[in-house]
């Protein structure tokens, strides 16, 4: 190992090479921003129909009193998480790049989803704006505390945030009370204006109307035998996804003026390197520090740049098994700057 540059100079030439790198990639991904109506479409059709295939299979099977046929929430909750990701790409203009379209599309899935969209979208857009800056924590993130935040808490507050880590919380309890109860209200939003309270309301109208059709139609019992561990399931893999995303061993939180943009993107976000029938059904997402640092890259366009640019494979890669581990990782380490658990930040504590 070489000796540790002192020279200023120089290490300045090789920061500002650095965010030179960062930079060029906002121009070589705007090739890629374009969608294909036609695969939109296509993508479209192919996550709604088995959705619905899925969902009426698994009534069925509630109406003969086939019991074991209820394995099938499992398929229709995954194009379930699977149609969450259009919604998402159309949040952000990139799923048919017209912005009616998109938009109508996105609130109409989010009956299904139980996401009032525009709420979300503009939740949503304040997180890409500010993921890994620690000045700007809040809305649309997972609460992340620093050590010496969580070291300054009372001990009930330290008990507060550990049960809100904890996973039966954050992926149990925590996708059940986001999905069927916080969004029915603009949380974070009550005062910016009539569209976050418009989006809730509209959806909540929507959702009870659809959910009163079929209950009308399929009686409330199997509709709920059905539709709420489908919600349910989609909802907790759905945060699941957003955890790993951001909450990695080699992530970068940083505060102004050190956090950049394009280098929090490259640098916040991993790539969640899943197995392909995962990959598909999760719409990519796990190609995440790309999608953050141009969000406008439809989904189905993401491993096109990793086929085209394969240097970025590798940046905050982690594989499903690695992920695994990611649970411990509850607080940001200024000194060390990154991500550890609760007995690594109480030795570092005493250290």
């Amino acid at each position: 190992m070489g000796e540790p540059d002192d020279n200023p100079e120089r290490s300045e030439t090789v920061e500002q090479a650095a965010l030179f790198a960062e930079k060029r990639w906002l121009k070589i991904l705007a090739g890629y921003r374009q969608p294909r109506a036609g695969r939109s479409a296509f993508e479209l059709a192919v996550t709604v129909v088995p959705f619905a295939l899925f969902w009426a299979a698994a009534w069925a099977a509630v109406h003969y009193s086939f019991w074991p046929g209820l394995i099938l929430v499992l398929p229709a909750a995954a194009f379930l998480l699977r149609l969450f990701m259009i919604q998402h790409d159309c949040g952000h203009g990139s799923f048919f790049a017209l912005r009616r379209v998109d938009d109508w599309v996105g609130r109409t899935i989010g009956i299904l989803t139980l996401t009032p969209y525009d709420y979300w979208r503009r939740a949503h857009a304040e997180h890409h704006a500010s993921a890994g800056n620690l000045d700007e924590r809040g809305v649309g993130d997972i609460e992340t505390l620093t050590t010496a935040e969580y070291n300054a808490l009372s001990r009930w507050g330290r008990l507060g945030y550990r049960l809100y880590r904890h996973p039966i919380v954050m992926f149990g309890i925590g996708p059940a009370w986001l999905f069927l109860f916080k969004q029915r209200l603009p949380f974070g939003m009550m005062r910016s204006g009539a569209l976050p309270w418009i989006s809730t309301m509209a959806t909540n109208l929507a959702i009870a109307l659809v959910a009163a059709l079929l209950i009308w139609a399929v009686g409330i019992i199997p509709f709920l035998l059905v539709h709420l561990p489908t919600v349910l399931l989609a909802g907790a893999a759905g945060v699941w996804l957003f955890y790993v995303q951001h909450q990695f061993e080699e992530t970068h939180w940083s505060k102004k003026p050190e956090w950049q943009f394009q280098h929090a993107a490259l640098h916040g976000a991993s790539h969640y390197d899943l197995p392909p029938v995962l990959r598909w059904i999760t719409g990519n997402i796990g190609i995440h520090h790309v999608h953050h640092l141009s969000s406008r890259v439809p989904y189905y366009r993401l491993p096109e740049v990793l086929r085209d640019h394969p240097e970025l494979a590798d940046l905050g890669r982690i594989t499903l098994m690695e992920s695994l581990r990611c649970v411990k990782l509850v607080l940001w380490d200024e000194q060390t700057k990154r991500l550890v658990s609760f007995r690594e930040a109480a030795r570092l504590a005493t250290a």
